[in-house]
């Protein structure tokens, strides 16, 4: 009875968090990486191995600094006193451009050139991390803050995680490897654990926090 009731909640949100995602964004961040992707095609350049490992890291992370900005949303005070609850409705925006996000890496991958084209279920793994990542921090901001639109202050920290990241890391534990370093298959093993992680913290951070809801109802309707 409750996955039944759960799927007409979800059934009559779809429009109405349709309309309200970031779409712009969105589509930004995709047409930038489409666009860095496909670069090299475009100068009729044949990059090498590093190079194209290197593009599509960057890639990865265009589409990261995109999600970051899927959480926000400008009638979050008001939408707080309804009965439906927040995890429903983040994952309804997840759910609803997960599809989306999936072609475009697909198209990414395919502008790559083969012959440089670096493992792919190595570099969509760490794709994957990264966009959980940035989940994860927009969940974690909505949840520890008020702001409606965490998403700039989350995409500045996740641009500083990803400069500092291979600066910091020891080399034992070194996650950016290229496909013939032998530490290749470790390295995406620590990625695998790194994308568990994210996504239990992205998980902890959906409800909302005890004494939360009803407090910022009482707000909304001042």
């Amino acid at each position: 009875m409750r996955v039944s009731s759960a799927g007409r909640v979800a059934r009559a949100l779809v429009g109405p968090v349709w309309r309200t995602l970031p779409w712009w964004v969105l589509g930004s961040a995709g047409a930038l990486g489409l666009l860095l992707a496909g670069t090299p095609r475009m100068a009729g350049a044949e990059p090498g191995p590093w190079q194209a490992l290197t593009l599509l890291r960057g890639v990865a992370l265009v589409g990261a600094l995109g999600l970051v900005f899927l959480l926000d949303d400008r009638a979050r005070h008001l939408t707080t006193p309804v009965p439906t609850r927040r995890p429903l409705r983040q994952a309804l925006r997840v759910a609803l451009v997960a599809p989306l996000a999936a072609l475009w890496w697909t198209a990414v991958l395919l502008l790559a050139p083969s012959d440089t084209r670096p493992p792919v279920g190595g570099i969509t793994l760490e794709a994957a991390a990264m966009c959980v990542l940035a989940l994860a921090g927009a969940a974690a901001a909505v949840r520890l803050t008020d702001e409606a639109r965490p998403g700039p202050a989350v995409a500045a920290a996740l641009l500083v995680v990803a400069v500092l990241a291979p600066l910091l890391i020891p080399e034992d534990w070194a996650l950016f490897v290229v496909p013939d370093d032998p530490r290749w298959p470790a390295a995406h093993d620590r990625w695998a654990v790194v994308l568990a992680a994210v996504a239990v913290v992205w998980a902890a951070c959906g409800p909302e926090p005890l004494g939360g809801r009803a407090r910022r109802a009482r707000r909304a309707w001042r």
